[in-house]
């Protein structure tokens, strides 16, 4: 995409922080992809988590860029700076998500930038270096896609037959207790993918109906900027208990798991799930 087309975005009103945030995102994306096409080392947060030169130079990339408007930074790559929870407006930003993609060289990975406004995502960006697609949406002014060529505006499909649904999975961390739910739903059509922004995106494009994952790692930065392109795209986010989500809150994770839908099939998922923990305990 040209840098003429950044200021032209698809909102009849396009925030100067959504500008800027595409800004950032493509910045980063370029210099991800230069370290992804060389040879680069990984190493380990924690012991457990991967992280690579290319994370820390999108991180450092998108920082800069951000500081232009003085509001704090909620980024998996910096420390957190808790007295953003007494700020109403907090960038949340993963500067690479899908680093085991990244690492495997399968392509999915995104950087996800959001702008929370007083607990709930304002903005929302979603972008694709490998495939050079950019994902966008702000609060109340819908959602799109640009795919290398021209803007389409995303909604999700209509589906409510739940046999008829297509679930988009974790490529990296699908467990067993995801999977066993599958089972019970009787969901078989299922891929695999990496970013839980290239996930929602799916749902959001009409090409899935639902994507899950149990699991309570799952952190504000994974999900902040999805939960605007899914509920811009007329679909819903919530934990897997049908709880709503609030970001810049003390607790970065979602405790809960976190489910995304068309929205037509969301209560129904969520009811099965709850019926499934009750028969378990």
């Amino acid at each position: 995409m040209s840098e003429r087309n950044f200021s032209h975005l698809p909102f009849k009103s396009a925030l100067p922080e959504t500008i800027l945030a595409v800004k950032a995102a493509k910045k980063a994306g370029k210099a991800i992809l230069k370290i992804y096409s060389g040879d680069f080392s990984v190493n380990f947060k924690d012991g457990k988590e991967p992280v690579t030169e290319a994370d820390r130079e999108s991180n450092k990339i998108i920082s800069e860029m951000l500081q232009k408007y003085n509001y704090l930074i909620l980024s998996e790559e910096s420390e957190d700076n808790l007295s953003r929870l007494q700020h109403r407006k907090v960038w949340v930003v993963d500067p690479l998500d899908g680093t085991a993609d990244f690492i495997d060289k399968s392509g999915e990975f995104s950087v996800m930038i959001a702008l929370v406004v007083d607990g709930l995502p304002e903005l929302g960006i979603v972008y694709c270096p490998s495939s050079d697609i950019l994902f966008v949406a702000q609060k109340s002014g819908g959602a799109f896609v640009h795919d290398g060529e021209r803007w389409h505006s995303l909604h999700v499909n209509s589906t409510l037959n739940l046999s008829s649904c297509r679930a988009v999975m974790s490529r990296h961390h699908l467990g067993e207790e995801e999977k066993k739910f599958l089972q019970q739903l009787a969901v078989t059509n299922f891929v695999q993918k990496g970013s839980c922004g290239i996930k929602v995106a799916e749902i959001c494009w009409g090409k899935a109906e639902f994507y899950f994952t149990t699991t309570n790692k799952i952190k504000h930065w994974d999900s902040c900027a999805a939960y605007c392109l899914i509920t811009e795209s007329g679909g819903k986010m919530t934990d897997m208990l049908g709880q709503e989500l609030r970001y810049n809150t003390e607790q970065i994770n979602h405790e809960h798991g976190l489910l995304a839908s068309n929205g037509l099939i969301h209560d129904i998922l969520v009811q099965k799930y709850k019926k499934n923990l009750n028969m378990k305990y």
